[in-house]
Formats: C-alpha cells, sequence, structure tokens
C-alpha cells in the first residue's frame, strides 16, 4: 500500500486574462505574439476608427495600369487585369491588389499565388493568402526565398511552386497597427464605463417615498398605501407608452425623486480625444478624413498633403513589384518576351485652384529664367 499518491503534473497555460476582461466580447488579447493575426482582427473590429483609416489608406493608394513594353499586347493586358478571378468572388487585379495592401497594413506582410491552369498552360487566376500562416525562409542563396505553411495543428509543409508565390511586407515586417493595443484597451475600458454608465443613470428611475402622518390609523395602513401609490404610479408609467399621459395624485407626505439625479456624468472628451490623436498620429490620417471635426476651420494643409502622398508613395513601392511580377508571368504564358511596367493614377489631395496657381507660378519663373538666359547671351 503506497502512502503518498503520485501527483498528476498538468501544463500551465500559456496566458491567463485578466479578471476584468473576462466575459466582455470587445476586449484585447493582453500581448501579441503567436496571436498577431486574432489581435489585429478583433482590434479593428472592436475600434471602426482603425479600420476605417486602413480602408482610407487602401482607396486613397489609387488606381493603376500595367503597361507593355511591347504596344502589341497592351490589349491583352488590359483585358487579363479587368478580367482575371481573385479568390472565391474577386474580379480583376486591383481587387487583388486592395486586399494585397489591406493584409500588409495589418499583418505587416502580404502572401499571394499565382494560380496556374495545368491543362491550358495559362494563368487561371489569383489567390489572396494568410500571411500569418506563411513562414518564409533563406534558401541555397541569400536572395533566394523558400515558403513554408503553418497549418491548423501546427503542421509546417513547404510550397512546391515558390516561382508563384506573391510576398512583400513593410519595413522589419511590422504591422501599422504594432503599438495601437495599449491604447485601444483603454480606449475601449473608457466606452465600456460609458456604457455601464448609461445603463445606471442614463435610464431615468424614479424614487416614490411615501412618508405616513403620526395618526395610528394611517400608519397601520402605510403597507396598504404604499402598494397602491405603486400601483397608480407604474400604471401612470405604462401609459405614457402608449401616448396617454395620466397625473398622478397622491394624498400626503409622497417625496419623488430621480435616482442619481445629483451625480453628473463624467467628461470623457479629454482622454478619448487625447487616446485618439495617439492612434491617427500612428496610422498618418488627418483627422478630418475619418469624421473627426475637431476644429471649425480644419482642412488640409499642404505640409499634410505632401506628407501622406509621401505614405502613399511608400505602399505604392511595396505594390509596385508584385504587380509587375504578375503582368511579366502573364506575358510570359501567351508567348510574349516584354516586361511589364505600372502607372499609377495621380494623387490629387489638394485643391485643383491650388495646383493650378503652382503650375502657373513655376511656368512664369521658368519664362522669367529663359529671358535672363537669352539677354546674357
Amino acid at each position: 500500500m503506497k502512502l503518498f499518491k503520485k501527483k498528476h503534473t498538468r501544463a500551465a497555460p500559456q496566458m491567463i486574462l485578466p479578471d476584468r476582461d473576462r466575459g466582455s466580447s470587445m476586449t484585447l488579447p493582453p500581448e501579441a505574439g503567436p496571436l498577431e493575426k486574432e489581435l489585429f482582427d478583433r482590434l479593428r473590429y472592436a475600434v471602426p476608427v482603425i479600420d476605417a483609416a486602413i480602408m482610407k489608406m487602401i482607396r486613397l493608394t489609387g488606381g493603376f495600369r500595367l503597361v507593355s513594353s511591347d504596344e502589341r499586347y497592351q490589349e491583352q493586358l488590359d483585358r487579363f487585369c479587368d478580367t482575371v478571378p481573385v479568390g472565391l468572388t474577386g474580379t480583376s487585379l486591383g481587387c487583388f491588389a486592395d486586399a494585397f495592401l489591406d493584409s500588409m497594413l495589418t499583418y505587416g506582410s502580404a502572401v499571394g499565388e499565382i494560380v496556374i491552369d495545368e491543362d491550358n498552360r495559362c494563368i487561371a487566376g489569383l489567390w489572396n493568402g494568410d500571411a500569418t500562416a506563411t513562414v518564409v525562409s533563406a534558401g541555397s542563396s541569400p536572395f533566394e526565398r523558400r515558403y513554408s505553411v503553418r497549418g491548423k495543428d501546427g503542421t509546417v509543409r513547404q510550397v512546391a511552386h515558390p516561382e508563384r508565390i506573391l510576398y512583400a511586407s513593410l519595413t522589419g515586417g511590422r504591422s501599422l497597427l504594432r503599438g495601437l493595443p495599449a491604447m485601444s484597451s483603454i480606449l475601449l475600458r473608457i466606452y465600456e464605463c460609458i456604457g455601464q454608465n448609461y445603463d445606471r443613470a442614463g435610464n431615468v428611475r424614479y424614487a416614490v417615498t411615501y412618508k405616513p402622518e403620526g395618526g395610528a390609523s394611517d400608519i397601520s395602513a402605510t403597507r396598504e398605501h404604499a402598494m397602491q401609490i405603486a400601483r397608480e404610479w407604474a400604471d401612470g408609467m405604462n401609459s405614457a407608452k402608449y401616448g396617454r399621459v395620466k397625473d398622478f395624485v397622491a394624498v400626503g407626505d409622497v417625496d419623488i425623486r430621480v435616482i442619481g439625479a445629483d451625480n453628473k456624468l463624467f467628461d470623457t472628451n479629454v482622454p478619448v480625444r487625447q487616446i485618439m490623436e495617439q492612434i491617427i498620429s500612428k496610422l498618418s490620417i488627418p483627422p478630418f478624413l475619418l469624421g473627426l471635426n475637431w476644429s471649425s476651420t480644419e482642412r488640409m494643409s499642404s505640409q499634410q498633403a505632401d506628407i501622406l502622398t509621401s505614405e502613399l508613395d511608400y505602399y505604392r513601392r511595396l505594390l509596385a513589384p508584385v504587380l509587375c511580377s504578375i503582368g511579366d508571368a502573364y506575358l510570359c504564358s501567351i508567348g510574349a518576351e516584354a516586361v511589364c511596367s505600372v502607372d499609377w493614377d495621380n494623387i490629387n489631395l489638394q485643391d485643383e485652384a491650388v495646383l493650378a496657381e503652382a503650375r502657373l507660378k513655376n511656368a512664369q519663373a521658368r519664362e522669367i529664367e529663359l529671358r535672363i538666359e537669352n539677354e546674357s547671351k
């Protein structure tokens, strides 16, 4: 007979949520790491400003057109860009680029695949993959990439055709949302407290107090009088739902007060604005583009337009090699030896009048310079 039973050891949990976060659907995972995908997805779901800023950034990046070095294949290339299937529901190369940029901004990297029709030896479509499940490693040479896919069970499977994979990442592979969970958690906590305060004090409740007089008969009938007052009060409140107004008449010392009327709700404008400023500064989007009119005369200055334009140019530089790879693959599939380049739409973030005035001044300055050169000769 054994005096001591062997204790069974259990694996320690890797993550335990704080007690204040339990039971709330708007909470965020306390740290990143292996849960970054869930973290950033829930962050965009819980804070609409972040999701709106990313969607604005994608739209402001603008449209593009692939230009073939051989004009004979330009019409076929345009048709391919407009009709190529993307995933299960998308169509056109622009649709693929939007989803690709969305993944790159959210997770720090994006991955796609050129799907080949083996029978017809042509491009069957494009596919946006899961960047968080893709592992990139170095091959035999420093510039050779090997791609592997991590399954849900933790197994890693190497991609058979790495030449068909399209991959791009931000600087360092870090998400644009990195650093925002801390600020967003505070913001969500403030909003949760606002909701709880309105549940307590926002829905007006009344305290009806009946004080009986000193008579013995009145004191003995206190319970009956209180129940009668409660019935009449409830009937008067319920009648208001149907548009009927009933006055409440009581005999005796009856005091009616609103519960919590003496207490004021906290003013959350200052802390919410401070947190929103931190979030928007990380996203590099002017506040009024997101519907935040913090100033009655707020508008985008030329300096802000230049900074935002440089941000969009940076994203375009990351997308251009991926788009050119798709165009080159299509031209190769049809037997052409041409290569592609990306012609982006003009980013116009300023007033047309301001741009026209700037072009006029540049033309006048150029005219004066030419006149001085001719006179010097």
